[in-house]
């Protein structure tokens, strides 16, 4: 192991819901400070901060104005740089997300290049007359709706690209200057100390040369997300992303250790050549264990297919959750997060849990007169909303849960249940979520099988995923049970007289007699055992 991010367990914050410590109901860089001991505590090693810049807060905070500075609603950049070092005093790595893909239609450069077709910005930003016949140039669709992804711009006579929101227009990466920006507003924040970058929808950046039409889905239907209508044959994962991941990564490495995950939603077997020849993203995020269905056999042959696509010397990693997908316990239900975690904990790679899961934080029912996000407002009905997942982080029963005091309202409503599902009780109670998870990094920091050790899948039952991570000095094997009922399963002859070393259940657990594990429903079981 070389790499800090090989042994890191990444923890996602959200920065508008983490901590309040302005009473305006939205979270700050002064909170995230003050609850560095907790993620310390916790056992992550690095957290990674969604985006802090100025910016109109159009999908609020994706709609970037400025690169180089800090929102008011954030704090300052003298708050950055004291969270930074804070961080670093406690031994935890700072991850900012980076988006290159589009701007504010607020920011400076665009307010310019829409001026007039003869300004010096205006190939800063993708600008195409109207189709032959009038009308958009293609029939590419943006995010958030799928309604045409060109909006007309009375003034110049022609329309821009905005994959997403109208009011994020897309950046000309092919333009040198816009490199030559954007790169520089990556060095501007590694000079001020942050360990790397998340780089928002990095698949995306780079378009088709000739905007040709993208197909049309042959698995669509009505009811469905209206952006799934096309495949995105020419507008995402074009031949030249690979040309921008090297110009990032160049970057990167001119700073010592410093690490670029990509966001990058792809099939296994185009996900994995992010790497490049270890001169693209180190880790290009590895999304499938939520897109996956979740059952044993699924999930067996998702881990199988990546480790077997992964290319030589690439390092893994794995995720259950974001800011932009569903609440994992809500997701496969209360009784399975736990299993979920240790999946999560002992695969191969480095994790990134979502602030949140470790308490088993589930999706908040958000009223329509409380409804924030775009995705949600511009495709009413269709699920699609992204708040659910993104309500404040629940840290003790008191009103508003800790996170802002109890006389202000809070950006997004608290769960109905928080009293309960809360850090402080949890970590009062010894068979709490937290306490598991917190037990369970404790376990996986002091194990050179989980931190380093190969991967291999051993049975094959229809309801238990069970697989061993060896290294030189130590073997581990994970059983996990997906059912809701027990099973008994005969150990790997190997295994021994390993000893049971944690168990997702702290009553009822499991048992060994004569070579043969019973374990229930609903439980994962570690065992570990020295190597001579």
């Amino acid at each position: 192991m070389k790499y800090w991010w090989q042994q890191a367990i990444v923890y996602q914050i959200y920065p508008r819901s983490f901590q309040d410590t302005n009473a305006d109901g939205i979270g700050d860089l002064i909170g995230i400070t003050q609850r560095l001991d907790y993620v310390k505590w916790l056992g992550a090693t690095a957290i990674w901060i969604s985006p802090i810049y100025p910016s109109p807060m159009a999908d609020f905070g994706y709609d970037v104005s400025d690169y180089t500075d800090i929102h008011p609603l954030f704090g300052t950049l003298g708050d950055m740089d004291v969270l930074i070092a804070a961080a670093h005093e406690r031994g935890l790595k700072v991850i900012l997300d980076f988006v290159p893909s589009h701007t504010s239609n607020q920011h400076p450069w665009f307010l310019e290049s829409r001026a007039s077709r003869e300004n010096a910005r205006r190939d800063w930003y993708i600008w195409r007359d109207p189709a032959p016949g009038g009308g958009p140039p293609n029939n590419w669709l943006s995010h958030f709706g799928g309604d045409s992804a060109w909006e007309w711009d009375e003034q110049t006579g022609q329309y821009y690209l905005h994959l997403f929101l109208a009011e994020q227009p897309d950046l000309n990466w092919r333009n040198p200057e816009v490199q030559h920006e954007m790169l520089n507003a990556m060095r501007f924040w590694l000079d001020r100390g942050v360990d790397g970058f998340r780089v928002d929808v990095s698949y995306k950046v780079m378009k088709d040369t000739e905007f040709r039409d993208n197909p049309r889905a042959a698995n669509w239907r009505p009811g469905m997300d209206p952006f799934l209508r096309l495949e995105l044959k020419y507008s995402e994962n074009m031949p030249e992303t690979h040309q921008f991941n090297r110009w990032l990564r160049a970057v990167a490495d001119e700073y010592s250790d410093r690490v670029l995950i990509g966001e990058i939603y792809l099939p296994i077997v185009d996900l994995v050549k992010h790497y490049g020849r270890q001169d693209e993203f180190h880790l290009p995020f590895n999304f499938h264990l939520i897109l996956t269905e979740w059952n044993a056999p699924a999930v067996r042959a998702i881990v199988e297919e990546y480790e077997e696509a992964l290319p030589e010397g690439a390092w893994p990693n794995w995720v259950l959750g974001n800011h932009d997908q569903h609440r994992f316990a809500t997701r496969v239900g209360a009784k399975q997060a736990r299993l979920g975690m240790m999946l999560l904990l002992t695969l191969r790679g480095t994790p990134t849990i979502y602030y949140g899961d470790e308490i088993g934080m589930q999706d908040v029912e958000i009223p329509l007169d409380k409804i924030q996000d775009p995705a949600e407002l511009n495709a009413p009905g269709l699920g699609l909303g992204r708040d659910p997942e993104r309500t404040p982080m629940q840290w003790d029963s008191s009103p508003n849960a800790g996170f802002c005091p109890p006389d202000v309202e809070p950006w997004l409503p608290l769960a109905e249940n928080y009293e309960q599902v809360n850090v402080a009780r949890q970590k009062e109670e010894p068979d709490s979520m937290l306490s598991f998870t917190h037990s369970l990094i404790a376990l996986r920091q002091q194990s050179s099988a989980l931190i380093e050790g190969n991967y291999r899948t051993v049975g094959d039952d229809e309801h238990l995923l069970s697989y061993m991570r060896e290294s030189d000095d130590e073997r581990a094997l994970i059983v996990l049970n997906f059912g809701a009922v027990p099973r008994t399963w005969t150990l790997p002859a190997e295994i021994g007289e390993s000893e049971l070393s944690l168990s997702t259940h702290i009553k009822e657990r499991s048992t060994v007699i004569d070579g043969k594990l019973t374990i229930g429903g609903h439980e994962g079981v570690l065992f570990r055992q020295k190597l001579a």
